[in-house]
């Protein structure tokens, strides 16, 4: 069967290339060439389940350069398979599970409430960057890494860059390599002062464990390899921002959840968090490389075939999510969701598995922010609130700006308006 390369579709169409391929295939199973490489499409909680098998999908090789120049890093845990990947990922499960997510909440949440009350009166914030700033200050200050206050907005944007770059081309594909290259020597430095006696690093801290950690080999990470991994416990904690904006604009379209979440219930915060992950889209896809000669749904896949599971086409499929285009928190409370079935951060098991360490971390922060946020008084003024199905990964095209809303006496004046504060 000839198959024409889609790469330059993928970057056309964005979160919809994979569903539209999927529609024009038989069976549901597609077939693509994507970077020159022959490609199988799945899509589904089985299609998961088979993909994070590593009898039959395999990530290492398998990401490519322009990921691992900007999101990732090379020689990132992402990479990694069998006891190596396990090995590594243990260490990065020590530090986002248990007491570690509860000391970055704290951490973080401190800089929302002191960010709040420093934007300034009747000034015009964008939520993104300001929240950006936020996780940045609060992971930071949780990770152990020193950081000056005039220092977090440049880590903020470089840490934003490389998320924003992982799935384009031009010009913002590359501020996102420049922004790794540069955030990868600051590290570099840093942990090469840790282990020459220059700097400490506190007993305990992110940066603490991921220098003293052996891989399977017994091993220390060399200075670079453990700057890259630092910035895989930074970098995606600063892209909930992506899934803060998306709670604004959520709230906004509909206002009838800003109460739910207000009451404080953990709950329907929790259930609120889970469908902002799955009705907005942030990755398209996840990639893997067949093992060996492999069958699914009656179709052959190669050895050495790339595996594509559509994550945008499973979180929105009929037969899975009752009206998947409609947003509604109300589906996920008290609902089991199976390992497989909701995967913005990967499929399966976090201890063992691909499915990311972080995604406690994420859900638990965008609980929070998202009750904070439900619970502050501003109001939107007008602006671009679309979203982009083609670009990757996307965000609404304002950022979401917001401001504080004037009292009746400062109207009637025209006075400046009052700061933001958090409603009660």
């Amino acid at each position: 069967m000839l198959v024409l390369d889609d790469t330059l579709f993928l970057l056309l169409e964005g979160y919809g290339w994979l569903p539209a391929l999927r529609r024009r295939a038989s069976g549901g199973v597609a077939h693509t060439r994507l970077m020159g490489r022959r490609a199988v499409v799945l899509c589904g909680p089985e299609a998961a389940r088979f993909f994070y098998d590593e009898d039959h999908v395999r990530r290492h090789t398998a990401v490519p350069e322009p990921v691992k120049s900007t999101l990732v890093g090379h020689g990132a845990v992402h990479a990694l398979d069998g006891i190596d990947h396990r090995v590594r990922k243990a260490m990065f499960l020590s530090l986002l599970t248990g007491e570690g997510v509860d000391s970055l909440v704290a951490q973080t949440t401190a800089a929302w409430d002191e960010a709040v009350d420093a934007w300034a009166d009747g000034r015009q914030v964008v939520l993104f960057d300001e929240v950006a700033k936020v996780l940045t200050r609060g992971v930071c200050r949780w990770a152990g890494i020193p950081l000056d206050d005039a220092d977090v907005p440049a880590l903020a944007s470089d840490l934003t860059a490389m998320v924003d770059g992982f799935g384009s081309a031009g010009p913002r594909h590359w501020r996102a390599r420049l922004a790794r290259i540069r955030r990868e020597a600051w590290l570099t430095h840093l942990v090469r002062q840790v282990r020459d006696g220059t700097t400490t690093a506190a007993a305990g801290s992110v940066l603490d464990v991921i220098i003293g950690h052996r891989d399977a080999d017994g091993k220390q990470l060399d200075s670079r390899a453990a700057a890259v991994e630092l910035l895989n416990v930074i970098r995606p904690t600063v892209a909930v921002c992506w899934y803060v904006a998306f709670a604004a604009h959520a709230l906004h379209r509909w206002p009838h959840h800003r109460d739910a979440l207000r009451e404080g219930e953990a709950a329907y915060a929790e259930a609120f968090a889970h469908e902002i992950r799955r009705f907005y889209p942030f990755a398209p896809f996840v990639a893997g490389k067949a093992v060996r000669d492999l069958s699914w749904a009656g179709e052959h896949i190669f050895a050495g075939c790339l595996v594509l599971l559509d994550v945008y086409g499973q979180h929105h499929d009929p037969e899975l999510w009752e009206e998947p285009y409609t947003f509604d928190p109300k589906r996920f409370v008290g609902r089991e969701i199976d390992a497989f079935e909701l995967i913005p951060q990967g499929g399966g098991d976090p201890n063992t598995g691909h499915r990311c360490p972080g995604e406690d971390i994420t859900a638990t922060l965008l609980q929070a922010l998202a009750v904070r946020l439900a619970r502050l008084d501003y109001d939107v003024p007008h602006q671009d609130l679309t979203i982009s199905l083609r670009r990757v990964p996307t965000r609404p095209a304002s950022g979401f700006l917001l401001a504080a809303p004037p009292s009746r006496d400062q109207a009637t004046a025209g006075a400046v308006p009052s700061p933001l504060k958090m409603c009660t």
